[in-house]
């Protein structure tokens, strides 16, 4: 008799996706890479129209603070999503005084966004790279089902706009820090 575990089964080229615990759908790793690039497409021609906060056209899905290792990053998979300032740099210490810079600006912050954000000083990321990240998630979504999309849509618009409003006037207290 052969055992195997749930992994090795679904190993490349397929991945197993759980849609809200219904029912499970597979996709080889091609076409799940290709749904979501749809996703990111249409995503960022919602936003084209739109301007930052300082008047400019930008790419709002490649957000850019112009500081080393200091990202607005947003990511979705099949059971979540979520848009994070992730501080990535390699020195502890300097994530460290990234993290302790955003706190003196938390209350600003928040207001900003309109609401709170999980603060984690020290995590991993998807590399398994130590980062400090400032972050709000979305459960029970997934990328891959598009009927998700319009969830994930106004999830991801107006907390990426709001973070271009709060970087706008913030980003020169990281100045001194570079």
């Amino acid at each position: 008799m052969i055992s195997a575990s749930r992994e090795s089964i679904f190993s490349p080229p397929f991945s197993l996706i759980d849609v809200h615990d219904l029912f499970y759908v597979m996709y080889t790793r091609e076409e799940a890479s290709r749904i979501k690039q749809e996703f990111w497409t249409a995503f960022g021609r919602y936003l084209t129209p739109i301007l930052s906060s300082e008047g400019i056209h930008i790419n709002w899905v490649n957000y850019h603070t112009h500081v080393k290792d200091l990202y607005f990053r947003m990511r979705a998979d099949n059971k979540s999503a979520y848009i994070a300032i992730s501080i990535e740099h390699s020195d502890a210490s300097i994530r460290e005084l990234y993290f302790e810079q955003f706190l003196e600006l938390k209350t600003f912050l928040h207001d900003q966004l309109g609401e709170e954000w999980l603060w984690l000083r020290e995590t991993t990321d998807e590399s398994g790279r130590s980062v400090s990240r400032i972050a709000k998630e979305l459960p029970n979504v997934s990328i891959l089902n598009k009927n998700d999309w319009p969830e994930l849509i106004t999830f991801f618009k107006p907390r990426i706009i709001a973070l271009d409003g709060f970087w706008e006037n913030a980003r020169y207290s990281f100045e001194s820090l570079r």
